[in-house]
């Protein structure tokens, strides 16, 4: 009864929210337009730190499309990038209909939008489902691959997928002419900080051969998830923006970070003082791509971080990898 209830309030003809910011076109700073759809969600709906599911709801084609159209009134001429984030997969048919999918593609291509980004879980990649894209537009395919490590991707994200998956449908997309983002996730649940800061510079250096972009995602305690559950009990803490900095620093580029939820209980955080300061230089660095201000910046936190980082290695070691 609660559900149908709360489910009547949505308006399904406007999207979740829009923003305007800037992306990477051809190596330069562009800008962007930044979508996220109310779609029924993510069919797998099953990772433990992914809250997106309860975004869902039964948006139809002609809803999809008014979303999109409403989502359009933030744009300008200047924009040049689109990217259009549905809580799960673009490609798949079950959560983007063909015909609100096409239709969308065809209004970005007459608009002369330079580069569109969309979301897919690698099993909805296809010869025909890439080309479709393609033929209508330049498009950066992004899959969450989180880690290399399948024995973490399964037991720890529950992604359902094994690196193999990724790899093969990272090469159907570049077959095609695509381009691939893929999304590496920094501190899944289970991890101490130095493990999964490890993991996710050897995750990148292994991923760098299969994409064109980097993406790194500082894991943020969403609701309604395993996360969220053990953040509560105390068993979980988001990353530290000192560990992202270290990742941004060891991987080459290009990668990119949007430190979402930066300095907030729920997102990764250092000490407070120093957060703000920290977060816009990993904003900065996704768009120049230079590491050299992170040199210059410092807290008394910074011993601490490095402090919490022996203690974890010297009570647990380093054996879950």
């Amino acid at each position: 009864m609660a559900k149908a209830r709360v489910e009547r309030e949505l308006d399904l003809r406007k999207p979740v929210t829009v923003w305007r910011s800037q992306d990477l076109l051809d190596g330069r700073p562009a800008e962007s337009l930044t979508m996220i759809l109310r779609t029924v969600g993510c069919r797998w709906n099953r990772c433990t730190m992914c809250g997106f599911a309860g975004e869902g709801a039964p948006a139809g084609a002609e809803d999809l499309i008014a979303q999109f159209e409403n989502a359009l009134e933030r744009s300008s001429p200047e924009v040049t990038v689109v990217k259009i984030y549905t809580s799960g997969s673009f490609l798949d048919p079950a959560e983007m209909p063909v015909s609100a999918r096409d239709e969308i593609l065809k209004r970005l291509a007459a608009l002369g939008i330079k580069k569109l980004v969309i979301e897919t879980r690698p099993e909805y990649v296809t010869p025909e489902t890439i080309e479709i894209c393609l033929t209508h537009l330049p498009t950066e395919f992004a899959i969450g691959l989180e880690t290399a490590s399948d024995l973490i991707r399964e037991n720890v994200i529950r992604k359902g997928f094994l690196f193999q998956d990724f790899a093969s449908a990272t090469e159907v997309v570049h077959r095609q002419g695509g381009r691939v983002k893929t999304y590496l996730l920094l501190k899944p649940p289970l991890l101490s900080e130095g493990l999964a800061m490890r993991d996710a510079i050897d995750s990148a250096r292994r991923a760098r051969g299969f994409a064109d972009v980097l993406s790194l995602n500082l894991c943020n305690v969403q609701r309604n998830t395993v996360v969220e559950r053990m953040w509560k009990r105390g068993e979980f803490r988001p990353p530290w923006l000192w560990s992202a900095l270290e990742v941004l620093k060891s991987v080459p580029g290009p990668i990119v970070c949007d430190p979402v939820g930066a300095g907030t209980r729920r997102g990764p955080h250092n000490c407070g003082q120093c957060d703000d300061a920290v977060a816009e230089a990993i904003r900065t660095h996704a768009l120049s791509q230079d590491v050299e201000p992170f040199h210059s910046l410092d807290c008394e936190c910074r011993s601490t971080w490095r402090d919490l980082i022996e203690l974890e290695e010297d009570a647990f070691g380093a054996a879950f990898i």
